[in-house]
This record gives structure tokens, C-alpha cells and sequence, in this order.
């Protein structure tokens, strides 16, 4: 029988029926909210949890990307001054190679003795200097030949000594700190 069927009641017992929900309802319904309750707080927690995880990674990131910035323009200033330093005294080096020619002059006279000494003493101050910025000289008579840093411009036929060894320097040759030249040794090699 379905309400309208039921025996007329009285005017209170149909309104109570009315509000109160069928039984069926009540059922389905308590174990539904019951269940969300719960549900929310763990739903909210993940996604509060996976916020943070998304917030972490990207502060990972920017302190990896900020370190590596700063590596990179420690790096690269480096090689501006290793340029500089390296233009510099790539400019200087003939007026070096000129107090060596200098010095290579044998003189008599007792007042060309003193001016040889000074010109000595300012081409030591000059080797003094290169070598404070890092500029040493690259080895070569007696060394086996290396196209890395000596230039040939010349071969001679020479059995005293090994194949492929420097007998003799017409230039020498400089490198900054001993890993980048700043001129190759310009040289004669022993066939």
C-alpha cells in the first residue's frame, strides 16, 4: 500500500509521515555522508601534500640553477681575465725578445759593459713580471717537438741527435699558467 492508499489518519500522523524520510533513504544516505567525512580530510591532505612536494621541487631546482649560474660566471670571468692577461702580455713579448737580442751583443768597451748590465737588469725585471701574471716559457732546444706548442720553420739533417728533437730556437714561445699559449716557440727541428 502506498500513502494514498493508507486508511485516512489523522491530519498530525500524515505530516509527521511526510518529514520523516522513508527508511530505505535513511539507509543509503548515513553510510554516504559517513564516508565523505573522512574522505575530505585525506583528499585534502594529499593534495596539500603534493603542493608541497610540487613547492620543494622547484625550490631544488632554482638553488641547482642559481649554483650552476654562479659556477658559470665564476668560469667565465676567469677566461676574461686569462684573456686579458694573455693579450697583454702577448704585446710585450717583442720588446722582450728585443732586450735578448740586446743581450746577445758582445761589447768591449767598459761603458757599453754598464749599459749592458741595465739592459740585463730590465730584461729580468720584464721575466719577473710576465712570470707574476703566469706567463712562464715553454722548454725547447733539446725537447722532442710538439706542434701543440712550437712552430717548425725549419728541418735539418742531423744524426747527433734523435728524430724529431729541437737543435735549435729562433723565438721563444710563452704560455699562460702552462695550459694556454700565448706564442709558440718558433724552431729549428732535427730529422
Amino acid at each position: 500500500m502506498s500513502k494514498e492508499e493508507k486508511p485516512a489518519q489523522n491530519a498530525e500522523e500524515v505530516i509527521e509521515e511526510e518529514q520523516m524520510p522513508d527508511a530505505e533513504e535513511t539507509q543509503t544516505e548515513a553510510p554516504e555522508s559517513e564516508e565523505a567525512k573522512p574522505e575530505q580530510p585525506a583528499a585534502s591532505e594529499d593534495a596539500e601534500q603534493e603542493k608541497y612536494r610540487a613547492l620543494e621541487d622547484k625550490y631544488i631546482r632554482l638553488c641547482a640553477e642559481y649554483d650552476n649560474y654562479q659556477k658559470r660566471t665564476t668560469r667565465e670571468k676567469e677566461a676574461r681575465y686569462a684573456d686579458a692577461v694573455i693579450d697583454t702580455a702577448a704585446a710585450f713579448l717583442p720588446v722582450l725578445d728585443n732586450l735578448d737580442r740586446a743581450l746577445e751583443l758582445e761589447v768591449s768597451s767598459e761603458e757599453a759593459v754598464k749599459v749592458k748590465q741595465g739592459v740585463e737588469l730590465v730584461a729580468k725585471q720584464m721575466r719577473d713580471a710576465l712570470s707574476k701574471l703566469g706567463i712562464e716559457e715553454i722548454a725547447a732546444v733539446g725537447e722532442e717537438f710538439d706542434p701543440n706548442i712550437h712552430n717548425a720553420i725549419q728541418h735539418v739533417e742531423d744524426e747527433t741527435v734523435t728524430d724529431n728533437t729541437i737543435v735549435e730556437e729562433y723565438m721563444k714561445g710563452y704560455t699562460y699558467k702552462g695550459e694556454r699559449i700565448v706564442r709558440h716557440s718558433m724552431v729549428k727541428v732535427a730529422n
